[in-house]
Parts: structure tokens; C-alpha cells; sequence
């Protein structure tokens, strides 16, 4: 496998499998400027979080040393919306942690993932592991934001900024650096329902590499 950049690795090599996750189904073609919902407005006020949400007992999620992720904003004064918005972080930190080994059984990556995003996901890691790669770097997160839907679920999209984030050889150690590009610039546009226990799962993923909205 070619790979450029982890943006190109996440992005380009995974679509490029044909994954529901990257768009047919859900979203337009490649060379599409905007990602459908993108644009959706709150419709409806969701319920606030029960007082049982407190007392779930979440998976501590570690990564290497070697890797931050910075989630920018995630305080809208919506107490569900904050939630959405946290537990959307966490199911990133938690798919960054299976990738770069510290929860290869994907403990934590589970209680933040279902649907047709778990099978997006595991096609996602095994990308990187029948490449012998794994991660390395700085991601940033940022221009994230929370809809509610009239179904209940929630809509999550947000930029990353992977252009200081690189492939990894698992064997050798050896950094890909490349030259930052817009492809290291990514949308994504999520989407998320609450579980019995009071978690947003994600449902839903669809990601794009070289949007305008996000390259900055």
C-alpha cells in the first residue's frame, strides 16, 4: 500500500476499498464540495443527560507517547450536544488506540462504535495492519458540531488537521514524513445515537480528505 500521509491512509486508501463509511450509500462522489448534513440545523431540543449517564463506567483509553489528539471547542451551553460532542472525541481517541496498538482488542473503541461504523472501522485498522503501519504525530480536531434530530439520534461534524501526523513502520519504526498537503485536511460528518447506558455511539462515518471548509 502507497501511502503518503495517515491522511492519505484513512482517506484515500480506505474509500478507495469501496467502504460504506467513506460515501456511496451516505454522501456524494469524490469530487463533491460539501458532505451531505453538513448543513443540517437543530430541530429539536434533546432530553438532558439521565443522572444514570454519570455512574456508566467508561474504558480508560491510552495512547503512545508519541501521538495528542487536541479536540478544539465541545462546550455549547446544550448539555445532550456537549455529550454527543464528547463521546464523538472519545470514539476517535478510542480507533487512534486500536491503530497504534494500545487496545488492539478494541475494548473501548466498542462501547463508542455500532452499526455500520464498527464494520467501517475494523476495515479502517486493517488497513494499517496488513501494511505493517500504525500511527504517529499530532491530530487536531476543530470546527466540531452537534445536531440533534427529530429521530433522536444526533449529527456530529467536525474538521482534523493530520498534517503533522504520519504513518509509522511497526517493524522498523521508521516515520513517513511527508510534505503537508490539503489532503492532511478532513472532514467528518458523523452520525450518533444514545445507547441504554447514556453513551453517543457513533453509527455512522463518512470522511473526506482536501475539503475547502477544513484546509487551514
Amino acid at each position: 500500500m502507497k501511502c503518503r500521509s495517515v491522511a492519505y491512509v484513512l482517506t484515500a486508501v480506505v474509500c478507495g476499498a469501496g467502504l460504506a463509511a467513506c460515501g456511496s450509500d451516505d454522501g456524494g462522489g469524490k469530487d463533491d464540495k460539501t458532505v451531505a448534513g453538513a448543513e443540517e440545523k437543530t430541530t429539536r431540543p434533546a432530553p438532558s443527560p439521565s443522572a444514570s449517564d454519570s455512574a456508566v463506567k467508561r474504558p480508560e483509553i491510552k495512547l503512545p507517547k508519541d501521538i495528542s489528539m487536541t479536540f478544539e471547542g465541545g462546550k455549547t451551553g446544550d448539555a445532550a450536544k456537549d455529550k454527543a460532542l464528547a463521546d464523538s472525541a472519545e470514539r476517535m481517541r478510542a480507533l487512534n488506540a486500536v491503530i497504534a496498538g494500545t487496545d488492539p482488542g478494541g475494548k473501548a473503541l466498542a462501547v463508542y462504535t455500532t452499526g455500520t461504523a464498527t464494520e467501517a472501522s475494523a476495515s479502517w485498522i486493517n488497513q494499517f495492519k496488513d501494511a505493517g503501519l500504525t500511527i504517529t504525530g499530532q491530530f487536531r480536531y476543530y470546527d466540531r458540531k452537534a445536531t440533534l434530530n427529530d429521530d433522536g439520534t444526533a449529527s456530529v461534524v467536525f474538521c482534523a488537521d493530520e498534517s503533522k501526523a504520519y504513518a509509522k513502520e511497526e517493524k522498523t519504526g521508521k516515520v513517513r514524513r511527508t510534505t503537508p498537503s490539503d489532503e492532511d485536511f478532513i472532514i467528518y460528518n458523523t452520525r450518533l445515537a444514545k445507547n441504554d447506558d447514556g453513551i453517543w455511539q457513533t453509527t455512522q462515518v463518512i470522511s473526506k480528505a482536501g475539503v475547502k471548509q477544513c484546509v487551514r
